[in-house]
């Protein structure tokens, strides 16, 4: 009763500012999207809000199917299996599971049963230097090894997507022990969306604190001054994208 007195009052943690957002479940609209069946969309960040990606969480019934993509298209599941066919190979996504398709490249991705996935799409920049064409990449993050941070081994980093002149952006995962943080606040011309997956801590995004926890959605533009610190008897953990590789005047 005290929860619903509060968010019929209009409280929330959810916070937007010039170069930063929070968004908390409680404030999620979900909507459906062109060429999508069975699927609801929150969508986080877009363009309209001067973001130079997007980022989503597709809820997918059970034999739900996702529209044409009309960027790079990042999976990443949450909950549930999706069937994805790219590059004519058939693709079994489970939790903890990924998909990257290239600009451009047919492929289609249903649900088995109700799922839940984080999706980030960008149009892809290319560059003159470059000598191979993106790849279809499909992965479970579990396979993928742990890099200890800075040699910081309660804060532990998975790179999801390959890095080389031929991507234009990273995905990771980033795993927190409690009470580890970053060692520096950071500040830097990457744009960030990131998505809560576990435990919690306290976010600073420019010079403001907030408390953030498993399914709250963060929005960092460029420059936007960031650090963050696990609190809690479990480790944190979130989904980041950031743009990558890239000079800041194109080309």
């Amino acid at each position: 009763m005290q929860q619903h007195q509060l968010t019929h009052l209009g409280a929330t943690r959810s916070v937007l500012k010039a170069d930063h957002m929070l968004q908390t479940p409680d404030t999620f609209v979900r909507t459906p999207l062109p060429g999508a069946e069975g699927v609801d969309f929150v969508v986080h960040i877009a363009p309209q809000r001067g973001a130079a990606f997007t980022q989503m969480t597709a809820e997918f019934a059970t034999g739900g199917m996702l529209g044409p993509a009309p960027a790079q298209r990042f999976i990443y599941v949450l909950e549930g299996k999706l069937d994805m066919i790219a590059g004519g190979k058939k693709h079994v996504l489970g939790p903890g599971s990924f998909g990257y398709i290239p600009q451009g490249v047919k492929h289609t991705v249903r649900a088995r049963n109700d799922a839940r996935a984080a999706i980030i799409e960008r149009l892809y920049e290319p560059v003159e230097t470059e000598d191979e064409e993106p790849r279809v990449v499909v992965g479970k993050e579990a396979d993928v090894a742990a890099t200890p941070l800075g040699g910081d081994e309660g804060l532990r980093v998975r790179a999801l997507m390959p890095d080389g002149p031929e991507y234009d952006f990273a995905v990771n995962t980033m795993t927190y022990n409690p009470g580890a943080a970053l060692s520096m606040v950071e500040i830097h011309v990457m744009e960030h969306g990131l998505l809560m997956l576990e435990g919690g801590g306290i976010y600073r995004l420019g010079d403001s604190w907030y408390p953030v926890e498993a399914g709250d959605f963060v929005w960092m533009a460029p420059y936007c001054p960031q650090w963050f610190g696990a609190l809690g008897k479990k480790p944190a953990k979130y989904l980041i994208y950031k743009d990558w590789r890239r000079h800041p005047l194109g080309g």
